[in-house]
């Protein structure tokens, strides 16, 4: 019996907002995989493509709500789940909902990331007012400007992190199961959906602290050797910063006992400059995409893989895994990760691991301070070079029977399995 695998990328400019359809005869199973844009990136008011993917989520039986089996908040950037703050979601039944380990409130080692994420976020905002009190916001350093962009986005984002894991009165229409991930248990990394033959495979984030720490590519791993235009941090010392989401100040007195003073408070960073601001918040953007929720849906051994916004650590986690580098190696689909920066997706992946002639979705918008960076063109012509049919969320193409376009507010990839 035929399976049929719908992937539908709204385009919400510098974000991502994804619905998958499961259908098989009468069953049909649907997730949600994100839902934000970047405050700088946006293609539409944000209220507008909420209300397009819950109008594309009604049942046929008008007396019942919109419905979706599970939502995925693949990481706590704006760009991913802002969305999630408008109350139009009331009205929505949800089933499920799935975030990473970093947001379970019991687990102390994930409490501490997120806290250590969450305060050096508030700490910069803090420091870059300080830094600009009294400047008209036209009137900023580019340095500043970006380094409070990364870090609003990567600020907690509250509001939708309440609705998502239940902690305001009314969240959705439903009380949904809430899942962090991966579980601890490792026989518990395969997730049934309720068609048949069709299951979740989780593989990241990695819960190693040995993987998590390394936040950014090695030259070696990226598209290009990257300049400070492209990468803020490249020039600066990564690791005494780095360090600070995923290692307890014993550990940094341990293992590193020339940074143990710098680790002690996060009061050092008021001696930087604007480089240095920069450094930091785009070394703490880095450190929340590592925690992306990184799975592969499987369709009776069919694989589509959505990596979030994966950066080297959690990569190098999925491919020194030898059952995690097969399943994504034969892949009929990849989202690519980061709106295919050049520090989203290793080159060793599509040059060494992916087989030709998957398709390839990139949620991307124009942010000015990265029109020349992002995406990497190194990355989509490499793509392209191995037959990968890239469909762009900002140049929306049909292709008869495969790809379907919606004016310019989604595509979709038709996939029969």
């Amino acid at each position: 019996m035929t399976t049929t695998v719908t992937v539908r990328m709204y385009n919400v400019g510098f974000g991502d907002a994804f619905v998958v359809t499961v259908r098989r005869a009468r069953q049909v199973w649907r997730m949600i995989i994100d839902c934000g844009v970047h405050a700088h990136g946006s293609a539409r008011p944000l209220e507008q493509t909420v209300a397009a993917i819950i109008d594309d989520l009604r049942p046929a039986d008008p007396s019942k709500p919109p419905h979706v089996n599970v939502i995925v908040a693949t990481h706590h950037h704006a760009d991913h789940i802002a969305g999630f703050a408008l109350d139009a979601w009331r009205n929505v039944a949800v089933d499920e909902v799935w975030v990473p380990f970093v947001e379970d409130n019991s687990d102390q080692d994930a409490k501490a990331i997120r806290e250590a994420q969450t305060d050096t976020a508030n700490h910069l905002l803090a420091l870059l007012g300080q830094r600009t009190l009294g400047l008209d916001p036209g009137a900023w350093p580019a340095a500043l400007t970006t380094a409070r962009w990364f870090a609003v986005n990567s600020s907690r984002n509250a509001q939708a992190t309440d609705r998502l894991l239940g902690r305001i009165g009314q969240g959705f229409a439903t009380t949904p199961h809430i899942r962090y991930l991966p579980e601890k248990d490792p026989t518990a990394q395969t997730i049934p959906t309720s068609v048949h033959n069709v299951t979740v495979r989780v593989l990241g984030p990695p819960r190693d602290p040995e993987f998590l720490k390394h936040m950014n590519p090695p030259a070696q791993a990226g598209w290009l050797a990257l300049g400070k235009d492209d990468d803020p941090v490249a020039h600066r010392d990564q690791p005494l910063f780095g360090t600070a989401y995923t290692m307890t100040p014993a550990d940094c007195s341990r293992d590193y006992p020339q940074l143990a003073a710098a680790h002690q408070s996060l009061k050092q960073l008021d001696e930087l400059d604007d480089a240095g601001l920069l450094a930091a918040a785009a070394i703490l953007e880095r450190s929340v995409n590592n925690t992306s929720v990184f799975f592969v849906l499987d369709v009776a051994g069919r694989h589509l893989v959505f990596p979030g916004d994966a950066q080297q650590g959690a990569w190098d986690h999925v491919l020194a895994d030898p059952s995690s580098r097969a399943l994504i190696a034969d892949a009929a689909f990849y989202k690519i990760s980061h709106h295919g920066s050049g520090n989203g997706t290793p080159r060793d992946y599509v040059q060494n691991v992916l087989a030709d002639g998957a398709y390839a979705m990139l949620p991307w918008g124009l942010v000015k301070r990265w029109q020349t960076t992002i995406p990497k063109h190194e990355l989509i012509d490499a793509l392209q070079q191995h037959h990968h049919r890239v469909i762009r969320a900002d140049q929306p193409v049909a292709e008869p029977g495969r790809v379907q376009v919606h004016n310019d507010l989604w595509s979709q990839l038709t996939l029969k399995l």
